[in-house]
């Protein structure tokens, strides 16, 4: 096929909006975070407005900001088809309510148009059926991912990948490249099941994304994510490794065959810079515990990398010491931002777990996802207004709260005049 010429290409990081039934029911096997404060009381409204800080923080550093919206829930279709009543298991009920949609790097796996044969930037929503509450979310993610990219000329949104195959979107799947639109290299990140914990990301799975899109298949790398960090916790790539253009911030112990990986990974993209953290500094358990892996690793305006860590990663010892010292050295990454996403981090996601990053024009996706300071004050008027303040476990399921997140949902909805999502 013909490739397009492209435009000019630019970082969009798309921050998931914080839904109004954000709880802590630990659905997430794995998740260590989750399990561990599964029952706690919930704070949507401060999860939501911590969400839309992190936001205006990379505006103000002169990123570009889009956002997807909360999906519907509770979802009443699933709790039918589940044909739950009161006697079922409440964690089937709590499926159903959850606002795990929040995080998108789970939402989809993106090839920017350099990388592509037909110049067009390719978006497959993950499947995500490792888990019921997650498995029900892609046809909704697809439906906002085919407005905010339904320019067919510069964009291709295509079916998630039949769900044999566990496909976890971009929290498994990284970019390396001499610019954002520069052609790049592709890199898939799976697990091999038969562990404690699943292993969310199928090879197959991510084999299929990388046909789908159309890539070369001399700049797609596949790697094997080290059982041992999906023993511990990191139920996703990017809980112990993060990319951005030349740079590979990873732990020691991220990958099944180390050496093997930064190999591979050079032979595709010899500019290659790795920054490794060994477990000697910070251990597979303090980086998950703290998810210092699970930033935003990302180019300011200046042209400086800049790591944007959960502010957890400040009460570590060991991980913020080991921070000072790589900014006393000479290493690619200058800066390091802390951010406050308590609300996430204690249902096991950290800042990178709340955006997706899409390589694109940003006159060609549609302005009701992109974030100014304009609608980042619509949004949190709305928020203040109309989010719970606090969910507390027995409250799923309650006909006065579910009342609440859908209103709350739909006035969203209306102020950033997206009604077709209703």
């Amino acid at each position: 096929m013909e490739r397009r010429a492209v435009s000019k290409l630019v970082e969009i990081n798309f921050d998931g909006i914080v839904g109004p039934s954000h709880n802590y029911a630990g659905l997430s096997l794995g998740n260590i975070a989750s399990a561990s404060h599964k029952g706690d009381p919930s704070y949507p409204r401060a999860a939501a407005l911590q969400g839309i800080a992190k936001m205006r923080g990379n505006m103000e550093r002169g990123l570009a900001q889009g956002y997807l919206l909360p999906l519907p829930r509770p979802n009443f279709s699933l709790l039918e088809r589940l044909g739950v009543d009161e006697d079922t298991d409440r964690a089937l009920r709590a499926a159903a309510w959850s606002a795990s949609s929040m995080w998108t790097a789970n939402a989809a796996t993106v090839s920017p148009a350099p990388d592509t044969a037909d110049g067009r930037c390719h978006l497959t929503p993950a499947n995500l059926v490792t888990m019921l509450h997650r498995g029900q979310e892609w046809r909704d993610t697809q439906a906002q991912l085919k407005i905010a990219f339904g320019d067919r000329d510069h964009f291709a949104v295509h079916d998630a990948v039949p769900p044999s195959f566990g496909d976890e979107g971009a929290a498994n799947h990284m970019r390396f490249c001499e610019g954002h639109g520069s052609k790049g290299v592709e890199v898939f990140v799976y697990g091999r099941p038969g562990g404690r914990f699943p292993a969310r990301q199928h090879e197959q799975a991510s084999r299929a994304v990388a046909r789908l899109h159309d890539l070369d298949p001399a700049a797609c790398v596949f790697i094997e994510q080290n059982p041992e960090a999906i023993e511990a916790g990191a139920f996703h790539n990017d809980v112990v490794a993060v990319a951005n253009e030349r740079v590979l911030f990873t732990h020691e112990r991220a990958f099944a065959d180390r050496q093997g990986a930064y190999d591979a990974i050079r032979a595709a993209f010899p500019a290659l810079e790795v920054v490794e953290v060994p477990e000697s500094a910070v251990s597979l358990a303090e980086a998950i515990k703290t998810y210092l892996f699970n930033a935003q690793l990302v180019t300011l305006s200046s042209g400086e990398i800049a790591l944007v860590v959960p502010s957890e990663c400040q009460e570590s010892a060991a991980v913020w010491n080991w921070c000072e010292n790589m900014l006393a050295g000479n290493g690619p990454i200058r800066k390091v931002i802390p951010v406050d996403v308590r609300q996430s981090m204690a249902n096991g996601g950290g800042p990178a777990c709340l955006r997706l990053r899409v390589v694109a024009d940003p006159a060609t996706v549609d302005a009701r996802f992109l974030l100014d300071e304009q609608r980042a004050e619509r949004i949190e008027s709305i928020i203040a207004q109309t989010w719970p303040e606090q969910i507390d476990p027995a409250d799923i399921g309650n006909e006065a709260l579910a009342k609440t997140v859908i209103e709350a949902r739909e006035a969203l909805l209306a102020v950033l005049s997206l009604d077709e999502l209703a």
